[in-house]
């Protein structure tokens, strides 16, 4: 029997985070959205705002046979800067928060360790403001949200911003590529 397990990340744009996923073997299914939030159904226009709360995050269903919850993890910490509150580049505000939506107890224990053992390592600069969160609703993001850089690639968000960190993870992750 297969089983799926469930993991939310935000790490700044979720256009950025669903496009390495996808290509994570062992994932399933990468769906972006909103999670951490006061408002009921958020929309893109109303979590920009910034006044709803949620961050932009993607919502990863996976085989922990094929890859585990840490290696996903690992992953997160090197295509986005886990130092910077509340912004990855030049996109800023809560929306663009780094935060783990731990779906279990596992997951929060896990990623409390990877969090200390890149701490201890002095793994970057700054100290990592990653959240760390329980469990909450996930929200689907638009439509015109999910796969947005396979549809989307040629303009110069996804150029600029989304495609450095695909090249980062496709440097830093060759073994972990799908088929």
């Amino acid at each position: 029997m297969t089983t799926t397990e469930t993991a939310v990340l935000g790490g700044g744009c979720f256009w950025c985070l669903e496009t390495v996923y996808r290509e994570v073997a062992g994932v399933r299914e990468v769906v972006s959205g909103y999670c951490g939030g006061a408002v009921d159904a958020p929309d893109y226009h109303a979590v920009c705002d910034g006044h709803t709360g949620h961050a932009e995050v993607v919502r990863i269903s996976f085989d922990p046979e094929a890859v585990s919850f840490r290696t996903l993890l690992e992953i997160f910490f090197v295509i986005h800067d886990p130092t910077t509150r509340n912004r990855q580049g030049n996109d800023v505000g809560t929306q663009y928060r780094s935060v783990i939506f731990a779906q279990d107890a596992a997951q929060a224990e896990t990623a409390r360790e990877l969090i200390d053992a890149l701490t201890v390592a002095k793994a970057f600069a700054d100290p990592i403001v990653t959240e760390l969160a329980g469990a909450e609703r996930f929200w689907p993001a638009e439509d015109y949200h999910q796969d947005y850089f396979a549809r989307n690639g040629h303009q110069p968000y996804c150029q600029v911003v989304v495609a450095p960190k695909l090249a980062k993870f496709r440097r830093h992750f060759a073994r972990l590529r799908g088929q």
